[in-house]
């Protein structure tokens, strides 16, 4: 089972709330160069500044964001604690239909294990990734900037942190309230570290963040240092404590008329009408999926049931499944809208295919059968905000 730390953490100086809340900033993946450049301009100590460094590629980037950082440090925008802690992170909004949700989990510096070994296990396959960014900032900044997620499989995790923490500020952004406490104390650490070293912890959030910690951490012992752990959100596997969307396909390298005459020998295709955020409902209803066309409509894709007998029960592998054999590149966005703007756009995207989200009991059969999800089955949400927490990894 995978150890879990507690890690003496980098932390903003909390002497002003609305500071604190303006230097905060979303996932660096979900971010576009306009994003960037807001939050950056927002307040000069903003994460972006270290975790999105100058848009400029080069190596010159990374060395920029280390002495950014660094400089925060010297003039105690950021501060290290004085001792190893957790970090407990509550995230308090309503989802879709209504009903008010809290996620909590815990922040802690989790085991980097080798593929295969067991202990901390993956539960989709990944796209290869040519670009070495978050790696490179690794190495720059020596320091874990933002968390992977981890879905623990220890039953009471949640109840363990229900328990306030210290408090280490609360800010709200597009409607989710984040709260951050600090547990020190060494019995309560203890019992953390020690309930979420007794189960696996599957990753939910941030697969490449986990694979690149590998490589640092062979780095690191071909120079002779200890660097073997990787700073994750662990939160408890199970239904109330996860709000799971969808992450819809995206198709290029095929016409339209192509894709559809390939999905109609495996889905019975009914006309909709225009695509809006509201299609998610006949799509629960029928068990469909949606292909959007460059004008905006869209037709359900019913599966016909003989044809993915022997398929998983998610939409991700029914699509493989159909598309197995016809020549295609695929893409992945969250968003109803955002898909029907990028296939209205007429770019390189011919067509969309909205599915459905993953269920959180085929996330749990995924975990205890050891199994992997196509690429980016599952979105999960509220997404974590970057700059609560940082953790240098050469602190002791």
């Amino acid at each position: 089972m995978p150890r879990f730390e507690p890690f003496r953490a980098l932390r903003y100086d909390h002497s002003s709330p609305s500071d604190f809340q303006a230097v905060m900033a979303p996932p660096y993946d979900v971010l576009s160069d306009a994003d960037r450049a807001e939050l950056a301009g927002r307040h000069p100590h903003n994460i972006v500044h270290v975790d999105v460094p100058m848009e400029a590629d080069g190596p010159g980037r990374y060395d920029a964001a280390a002495r950014i950082l660094n400089d925060w440090i010297d003039r105690g925008v950021v501060r290290l604690d004085p001792n190893p802690s957790f970090t407990i992170y509550r995230m308090d909004f309503t989802d879709e239909s209504g009903r008010k949700r809290r996620t909590s989990g815990v922040i802690g510096a989790l085991e980097v294990v080798d593929e295969g070994a067991g202990g901390v296990l993956p539960h989709e396959r990944t796209t290869p990734k040519a670009k070495t960014d978050r790696l490179d900032l690794t190495r720059a900044t020596r320091t874990n900037l933002s968390p992977v997620w981890g879905l623990s499989l220890t039953p009471g995790l949640t109840a363990l942190l229900d328990e306030p923490g210290e408090p280490m500020g609360s800010v709200e952004f597009d409607g989710v309230v984040h709260t951050f406490e600090r547990v020190s104390d060494p019995s309560r650490v203890a019992a953390i570290a020690r309930a979420v070293g007794s189960h696996d912890v599957v990753i939910a959030d941030g697969h490449h963040r986990y694979a690149i910690s590998r490589t640092f951490r062979d780095e690191e012992r071909a120079a002779g240092r200890t660097v073997d752990t990787t700073m994750t959100y662990v939160g408890e596997l199970i239904a109330d404590q996860l709000s799971v969307d969808a992450i819809h396909r995206l198709y290029s390298g095929i016409s339209f008329a192509d894709l559809r005459t390939s999905l109609a020998s495996s889905f019975d295709i009914e006309p909709l009408g225009e695509v809006t955020p509201a299609v998610t409902s006949p799509m629960r209803e029928r068990g469909a999926l949606v292909l959007v066309a460059p004008d905006g409509t869209g037709e359900l894709l019913v599966p016909k049931p003989v044809v993915f007998a022997d398929v998983r029960d998610l939409d991700g592998a029914r699509l493989e499944h159909a598309l197995a054999n016809v020549a295609h590149e695929v893409t992945y966005q969250h968003g109803v809208a955002n898909v029907v703007d990028i296939v209205a756009a007429r770019g390189s995207i011919t067509a969309g295919v909205l599915i459905r989200p993953v269920s959180v009991a085929e996330i749990r059969r995924t975990a205890d059968e050891g199994l992997l999800m196509p690429p980016k089955s599952t979105f999960f949400t509220p997404k974590l905000r970057t700059g609560p927490v940082l953790r240098p990894v050469d602190a002791n």
